[in-house]
């Protein structure tokens, strides 16, 4: 009986081996599968709220409520806009109305890609609703604040001011 208590413990005392790390290909079809499963979370959003969103090639999901007047945004034009960032089941994380306007120069200020892209579509006086899957927006980690990881957003933008 003491020999095999002993023997029972040590066993399960003992390291396992690591497992072998993915190699590119497996992580490669992981980002597929993650990219996919999100484009349908995101329809499916669409279609609940009954929203037509047009989708750019890079993923971004965008409905342009007012274009506004002038030129489009573009790189280096310092932007101030109005905003609400919120989760897809209508968390509010962040807004202008509690955190203040947003002023950013467009492609020197470390925005989320997706906003970036999104602020592109607009001239001054433009509003817009886009839809950020995690990969053009925090991504896997979040913000570490009151975006969680992997987190789609809904960004809803009212531009202010271009300079």
């Amino acid at each position: 009986l003491i020999f095999f208590v002993m023997v029972s413990c040590r066993n399960g005392n003992e390291p396992r081996p690591a497992p072998d790390p993915p190699d590119r290909k497996d992580l490669e079809n992981i980002n597929i599968y993650l990219v996919q499963k999100d484009r349908e979370i995101i329809q499916s959003y669409i279609e609940r709220k009954k929203i037509k969103m047009a989708e750019s090639e890079s993923g971004l999901w965008f409905l342009i409520v007012k274009k506004g007047e002038g030129e489009y945004i573009k790189e280096n034009d310092t932007v101030v806009f109005d905003y609400k960032c919120s989760l897809l089941d209508g968390t509010l994380c962040y807004s202008s109305e509690v955190d203040g306007q947003k002023e950013v120069i467009l492609g020197r200020s470390g925005l989320e890609a997706g906003l970036e892209e999104g602020l592109r579509l607009l001239k001054p006086g433009g509003e817009a609703v886009f839809i950020l899957p995690p990969f053009l927006g925090y991504g896997l980690l979040g913000d570490q604040k009151k975006i969680p990881a992997r987190a789609t957003l809904v960004y809803e933008i009212n531009i202010v001011k271009v300079n």
